[in-house]
């Protein structure tokens, strides 16, 4: 490693070599001449004072060349913790899809109806009136118009709004535009789920059309029924409030979407199924 030195420290050196030179030559023209001893009791405080300053810069010089080798060996560790770091990142990144891919070949295996195309999320559209991302796929990759995205979990995500060659819009269970047959698993009441956006519950579903006498607990299971888009038994959400709707006819439930959209990267398309 190349060492640096100050220009301070360079004098010093530069005048502790002069003093150790004058004391040199003064010793040697003095030696064995009388009044001897007087010239090296003079001269010693001198030699005293250059070899503390030689010593003095000998620590410098042995401080500056470990703080720059302090220096490189702290540049290295850095660069070897960014790069601990980016295969950390990586082998999460590789962990979670291994666990969404484990769970999709579980679904798989229970329903061999379903054919499922996975894609991650590329981008977001979300606002007070629309809740839809773009996926990474297309008809390239068989997705098609009203089809249905899913979580690994088999948690309805949304619905294919848009398509194109390598790419597709997802209309997600939030947004108003969209509505779910579905039943309610623990007592089989039927409605209707749709986003509440429009109804000001944001983040939250809304199940319509439940009879008046119909009796909803918190926690209960919304799934779906089975229709031309949406395949049998695809998890909506959870009840977690109920009412009478305007007409006092009626009854609504507010859904906790089952579907963590807040945390989502990646959806599988269901391409094919068979309602039983």
């Amino acid at each position: 490693m190349k060492k640096h030195l100050s220009a301070k420290t360079k004098w010093l050196m530069v005048i502790a070599v002069l003093l150790a030179g004058l004391v040199t030559i003064t010793a040697a023209v003095n030696r064995g001449r009388p009044g001897e001893s007087l010239v090296q009791t003079a001269l010693t405080p001198f030699r005293s004072a250059a070899s503390a300053l030689v010593r003095k810069i000998e620590r410098c010089y042995d401080y500056v060349f470990r703080y720059e080798s302090l220096l490189a060996e702290n540049e290295e560790l850095k660069r070897q913790i960014i790069a601990m770091e980016e295969g950390v990142r990586s082998a999460d990144a590789l962990q979670r899809e291994n666990e969404r891919l484990h769970q999709l070949l579980g679904l798989s295996e229970e329903n061999e109806d379903y054919i499922r195309t996975s894609a991650y999320i590329i981008s977001w559209v979300d606002s007070n009136w629309k809740s839809a991302f773009t996926i990474g796929k297309g008809t390239n990759s068989g997705i098609q118009k009203d089809m249905v995205a899913v979580t690994e979990y088999n948690q309805v995500v949304g619905l294919v709004t848009e398509v194109g060659p390598n790419w597709a819009t997802v209309t997600t269970v939030l947004d108003s535009s969209l509505d779910i047959s579905a039943t309610i698993a623990s007592t089989g009441y039927n409605g209707v789920v749709e986003g509440a956006l429009a109804t000001g519950s944001q983040g939250l579903l809304r199940m319509n059309y439940l009879p008046t006498d119909s009796v909803l607990r918190n926690n209960d299971q919304v799934l779906t029924t089975g229709s031309t888009v949406y395949p049998r038994g695809l998890i909506i959400g959870y009840i977690t409030d109920a009412d009478f709707d305007q007409t006092g006819v009626a009854k609504y439930a507010l859904l906790k979407p089952a579907a963590d959209l807040d945390n989502l990267e990646q959806v599988f398309i269901i391409t094919e199924y068979q309602n039983q």
